[in-house]
Formats: structure tokens, C-alpha cells, sequence
């Protein structure tokens, strides 16, 4: 369950699991996108306001977002593979 706005952890689940190679670049761009939306959405609202599963999970989120170089360069390589630029 996540919260109103939020993308649900089923969702990311999916998306996580599904090969690039099986999907569309319309399907890639869409998760990059709304991946960012989510990002946005996590950093805006403060962890006091959110329920316990939804902290917990931007606590591992953004613990993941730093250790793979930070958050802006993550969803910036995100885009360029979903658009085929980073070739």
C-alpha cells in the first residue's frame, strides 16, 4: 500500500522485475517519468506525515538514490535509457 499520489510498492515491484528488453520505449519513458513523480512526491512530504510502510520505504529509497551516485544523476541516466540516449 502506499500513499494517495504515491506509485504503489506493487507497481515498483514490477517494473523492477520486468527486462528492459521486454518493453517498449513508451512503457520506459512512463516509468521513468512517474519514477521521478514518485521521487518529487517523496522528498516534498515530510516522514512524520507518511504512513509507517511508506517512510520506511523512501528511507531505503533514498539510501539506494545515494549509494548508486545520488538522486539527480540516477533519474537523469533513467531518462536517457528510456529514450535510447545512452548509447
Amino acid at each position: 500500500m502506499s500513499d494517495q499520489g504515491r506509485k504503489d510498492f506493487i507497481t515498483q515491484a514490477k517494473e523492477k522485475i520486468t527486462p528492459d528488453s521486454t518493453k517498449s520505449t513508451q512503457e520506459k519513458a512512463k516509468e521513468s517519468l512517474t519514477g521521478t513523480t514518485d521521487r518529487i512526491a517523496r522528498g516534498v512530504q515530510g516522514d512524520e506525515s507518511k504512513s509507517t510502510g511508506q517512510e520506511i520505504h523512501d528511507k531505503a529509497q533514498r539510501t539506494t538514490d545515494r549509494q548508486e551516485g545520488g538522486t539527480l544523476h540516477n533519474i537523469g541516466d533513467k531518462v536517457k535509457g528510456a529514450l535510447s540516449m545512452d548509447k
